[in-house]
């Protein structure tokens, strides 16, 4: 079923693809971020095993199977300097928690999971947040919403 908007068919947001340059390293961070799964067929390796999937394009899904993110590798990728610098943004992820104390609680884990601060405005009174940014060095934020 293709959905209908003003009289037309439009296409459907499949997934966010990200470049990087260690495509299962980015893909491990995100999954272990979001609670994500692997597609059939890219989950890890066994140890000894050659990660072939791994050196080319990886999809982590909802564990429902909605398809979410994929990690497409590339050989060089310059990271985002953002707020300042040469290299913009280009795009980054927008991610929601229900409280202040949640917004800590994730903090944690983001920089647990590998993910460098940014910015910080988790005492902004009206948009509580914080700017990460990945181990690829892609931005992201996590909000109070």
């Amino acid at each position: 079923m293709i959905d209908v908007v003003d009289g037309e068919g439009v296409p459907r947001l499949c997934q966010v693809v990200l470049d990087c340059t260690d495509a299962r390293a980015l893909a491990e961070f995100y999954r272990s971020l979001l609670g994500l799964v692997y597609r059939p067929g890219d989950e890890l390796p066994e140890p000894g095993r050659v990660d072939e999937r791994g050196r080319d394009w990886l999809v982590l899904r909802t564990p429902e199977g909605t398809p979410q993110m994929a990690f497409q590798q590339v050989d060089r990728l310059p990271a985002a300097t953002w707020p300042a610098g040469e290299v913009p943004q280009q795009l980054h992820l927008d991610l929601t928690v229900p409280s202040v104390e949640e917004l800590a609680v994730q903090h944690e884990r983001v920089l647990r999971l590998g993910g460098r601060l940014l910015r910080d405005r988790s005492d902004d009174p009206d948009e509580p947040l914080r700017v990460y940014a990945d181990p690829a060095g892609h931005p992201f934020c996590v909000f109070v919403s």
